[in-house]
């Protein structure tokens, strides 16, 4: 039997997190989502530091582009260059369709890209992906 997945949502934007939330509701996926607000608060949890209990493996991350205090490409480079997390499966889920973020995204080692389009249909398309994505891929413990 395969461990759950974790999902450590990464967004500042209130809308976006219910919106995902209840696409994961609609889709009856109960994997335990944990939500941070930025990138620095998604590396303590992932650290477990500053109070917060650390995030258990496996984990997958969906990360925003824009952020306050730490976006999502400086999030990128400090879990690439962090020994205990760099082999992290990171999705990009974002707003920005300029070629210049995606290109930037993909050099971390972002395992997709995806636009916000329409929200309520892409975070549908979204949590499938990622439902087929976990059930079929195996994660290291």
């Amino acid at each position: 039997m395969s461990p759950t997945v974790n999902l450590l949502l990464v967004e500042d934007d209130e809308v976006d997190v219910q919106g995902l939330k209840r696409a994961f509701a609609k889709s009856r996926i109960a994997n335990p989502i944990t939500v941070a607000r930025d990138g620095i608060e998604a590396l303590e949890m992932l650290r477990g530091e500053n109070g917060y209990e650390k995030l258990p493996k496996p984990h997958l991350i969906l990360l925003d582009l824009n952020m306050p205090r730490m976006n999502g490409i400086e999030f990128l480079e400090a879990i690439r260059a962090d020994e205990d997390l760099k082999g992290s499966v990171v999705f990009m889920i974002t707003t920005s369709k300029a070629d210049e973020d995606k290109a930037r995204a993909y050099g971390h080692n972002v395992a997709g890209y995806i636009v916000k389009q329409d929200p309520a249909n892409t975070f549908m398309e979204a949590v499938s992906l990622l439902e087929h994505y976990w059930r079929i891929v195996e994660f290291p413990r």
